[in-house]
């Protein structure tokens, strides 16, 4: 596999990912935290890194809107739930150092 073809599929990959983690507002991010060691604040860091290491100047919450789909603080106020007492020890049990 070319490498333009590669980067073509990690793309959408990405992108279907995103539209997967839009679509399961179900799903917090302290419970992707927990299981997966990132979540959508991550990703939208990454890309925010990515642009940065482009050249580019992409402001954080124009990042998290590009992965959440909304500004940041409207997903919060639709979706986000108040975190329970375990899911908090097992953030602070695991939490990553990055």
């Amino acid at each position: 596999m070319d490498d333009q073809t590669k980067q073509e599929l990690e793309a959408a990959v990405f992108k279907r990912l995103v539209d997967h983690l839009r679509n399961r507002t179900d799903v917090q991010n302290i419970d992707m935290m927990n299981l997966t060691g990132f979540c959508r604040n991550c990703l939208s860091n990454w890309y925010q890194d990515a642009a940065r290491d482009k050249g580019l100047d992409l402001e954080k919450a124009d990042a998290r809107e590009i992965v959440y789909g909304m500004p940041y603080g409207e997903w919060k106020d639709k979706y986000q739930t108040e975190a329970s007492a375990e899911q908090k020890a097992a953030f602070e049990k695991n939490k990553p150092n990055h």
